[in-house]
């Protein structure tokens, strides 16, 4: 072989050699390590799980026909217009023949008739009608549109108020009719969870058959609508959009089941609307059915939810729950069976009681005259009272000055106090019959601040002890560790007049 023959060939036999070695080198016979770039690569390859949203128009087909748009009159009176002399036209187009104008004194007042709006959902199909308190209530007529559709303007018909209850302001009104009406299937609001989807389905601002959809946001809501639905407000907060004119439609879950009624919405926020719960109606059906209002039980005490530093304070056993009584009624069953305030309520009958709705609707449920077994925690003891529920009729009611003299307690957990003299219970408004002692000011940003203690408060309990002077509540606060709980039983009087309430304020000593 000549010369550069052997040199082309040696050329060659290096390049081989290269590429063969190269491909030794790169080959991945698993003992590297792959680089992040080759596992990212490896992780899009993947198959990836597929989330689907699901279409909501199966469930508006199905419900939509048994929604309903409802339209009540109701006349209101006004006083007469009144145009401080003549008629103001008069001074164009003159009429001789009209009559002097009549004095304020002889002017009636005119009736109007206001015209509203709302929603309701069929549930029977002979017409039973489920919407909110609020949409008919005051209504001289009823008129309900069924079976509006895009195409079909469906049928106007007359309905007749069947029953009604201010206080989950809930209605059932109902359509005559000889055909089957299409029904809503109601669910089980006791099983939603945050995070459930949420369709509400109405006439907002008279866009008849809208439909929105988002998701339970919250539970347990108390956004206080009025005095009459305090006691009972539970209700579904969702994002769901709610607008005037949805009130009395329906909440649905995403098999389309009713699981509430919607109610409210929060002013000024955005999408945050309340339902009250469907249960709540299921309960209240019979008796809006058959007597047209609700009859409820009733035993005269009020009571919050017990807290963590409650349960030390008053002797709850560790991981316990219940309500803390804060004050009987005087002359009331819960009263007359005992009850006394600072019992903490764990179970009444059978029923496990967790938080303060536990117990409401428990007693409202069972109606009245029934006696019902109260289990209470009193100074660290289990305790069982009887006590034989009334009729519920206007929810019982469940105050405050300067101060000359701060004493020692002000150090300590951040308020001024006084004996209660004739001086000082006319300052204060405090009733002549009140024992204790009156909190004269009290630190912002203190323990007595934060738990709610305010200036005209009359301290008469600390820790379950009576408490008549300001060396009294000092001897028990004193006798008292770090991060102990103290309990105050104070009476708080109203400057208006109206009536004071007693209740417990906890402590955390500092």
């Amino acid at each position: 072989m000549n010369q550069p023959a052997k040199r082309a060939f040696s050329v060659a036999a290096i390049v081989v050699a290269s590429f063969a070695a190269g491909v030794i080198l790169t080959a991945d016979f698993g003992f590297t390590r792959p680089s992040i770039a080759q596992e990212a690569s490896a992780d899009r390859r993947a198959p990836v799980a597929s989330v689907t949203v699901p279409s909501f128009a199966d469930i508006a087909d199905r419900v939509m026909p048994a929604v309903v748009s409802i339209t009540s009159t109701e006349v209101v009176k006004e006083p007469a217009r009144r145009f401080h002399g003549n008629d103001p036209f008069e001074f164009f187009f003159p009429d001789p023949g009209r009559q002097a104008p009549q004095s304020p004194q002889q002017q009636q007042p005119e009736e109007r008739r206001q015209v509203s709006g709302g929603t309701g959902f069929i549930i029977t199909e002979d017409g039973y009608i489920l919407t909110n308190n609020h949409v008919i209530e005051g209504a001289t007529k009823i008129e309900v549109v069924i079976g509006q559709t895009l195409d079909d303007p469906g049928r106007t018909m007359p309905a007749t108020i069947v029953g009604r209850d201010e206080a989950t302001d809930i209605a059932l009104i109902k359509v005559e009719t000889k055909e089957k009406l299409p029904t809503v299937k109601l669910g089980d609001s006791d099983r939603i969870r945050v995070g459930d989807w949420a369709i509400a389905i109405g006439n907002p601002l008279q866009f008849n058959n809208t439909l929105t959809v988002g998701v339970i946001s919250g539970r347990g809501r108390s956004i206080g609508i009025s005095q009459a639905t305090t006691s009972f407000e539970d209700f579904i907060q969702t994002d769901a959009a709610i607008n005037y004119g949805n009130s009395g439609g329906p909440l649905l879950n995403i098999n389309g089941e009713v699981i509430g009624i919607n109610t409210a919405i929060r002013a000024y926020a955005q999408n945050i609307g309340f339902a009250t719960p469907v249960n709540v109606a299921k309960r209240i059906y019979p008796q809006l059915r058959d007597k047209g209002a609700v009859s409820r039980g009733y035993l005269g005490i009020n009571i919050r939810d017990v807290e963590a530093l409650d349960a030390k304070a008053f002797g709850l056993p560790e991981g316990s729950r219940g309500v803390l009584v804060e004050q009987p009624v005087a002359g009331k069953p819960a009263d007359k069976a005992g009850i006394l305030a600072g019992d903490i309520i764990v179970q009444v009958d059978d029923k496990v009681v967790k938080r303060t709705r536990d117990l409401i609707d428990y007693v409202s449920d069972v109606g009245p005259g029934v006696k019902v077994k109260i289990t209470v925690y009193r100074d660290g003891q289990k305790k069982t009272l009887t006590a034989t529920t009334a009729e519920r009729t206007d929810d019982v009611a469940g105050a405050d000055e300067p101060a000359p003299k701060a004493e020692p307690t002000r150090n300590k957990i951040g308020i001024s106090v006084q004996e209660l003299t004739d001086r000082t219970r006319q300052m204060y408004g405090v009733d002549e019959t009140l024992e204790g002692i009156v909190v004269t000011d009290v630190k912002e940003v203190s323990p007595a601040g934060e738990a709610g203690v305010a200036v005209g408060d009359v301290i008469t309990k600390a820790r379950g002890k009576k408490v008549r002077t300001p060396e009294d509540l000092r001897e028990v606060i004193e006798s008292l560790k770090s991060g102990d709980a103290l309990p105050l039983y104070v009476t708080r009087g109203s400057r208006a007049g109206g009536p004071t309430r007693s209740f417990f304020r906890v402590i955390e000593i500092p």
